[in-house]
Parts: C-alpha cells; structure tokens; sequence
C-alpha cells in the first residue's frame, strides 16, 4: 500500500452552492433515499443542520424544482457531479442563509 500524495495546489472538496451533488441519506432503517441536484446552502432545523438541494429534473420530474431538506446526520454518501469553484458562486445565492 503506497501513501497518498497531495499536489500542492489541490484543496479538499467543499459543498459550494450551485454544485450538483447527488446525495444518499436514509429514508428508514432499511431504505436509502437517493437525492440528485444543486446545493443551495444549509438549513437550521431546530438544532440540527441540514442540506438544501433543488432536485433536478432528470431524476425527479415530478418534483424539479422543488427544495428537498436533508438532515446533515441522516447522509450517507454526497457524489460531486459537478463542482462550481468557491470563488464562482452564483452571486444572487452569497447571502443565502435559511432558519
């Protein structure tokens, strides 16, 4: 087993709005709910942070559009599809900020 090796210039991936993510979260004990779509920032639900994602049309017709909370501790598994650079955000999302 060889040690992995950071470059130099590589930072960690980060959730950035307007990144499309898909998300497995649990549903029940036994269900995993698969979520595809664009971040829009976190959500306080009482004490618990969750993500917001505005599902797509592609895996979710009948809800495109839709915000689709997702407590942060029920996530199972967050796949970047595409990453939009922190510091191209989309402007109107900054000041985005949900309680």
């Amino acid at each position: 087993m060889s040690p992995t090796t950071k470059k130099k210039d590589e930072t960690p991936p980060t959730l950035t709005m307007g990144s499309k993510y898909h998300i497995r979260s649990l549903a029940s004990r036994e269900a995993v709910l698969d979520t595809h779509g664009t971040f829009k920032g976190v959500v306080s639900v009482g004490t618990i942070d969750a993500l917001a994602i505005e599902l797509d049309g592609e895996h979710h017709k009948d809800l495109k559009g839709k915000i689709r909370v997702i407590p942060s501790h029920m996530v199972t598994s967050i796949d970047i599809v595409e990453a939009v650079a922190k510091d191209k955000e989309p402007e109107e999302l900054n000041d985005l900020h949900y309680t």
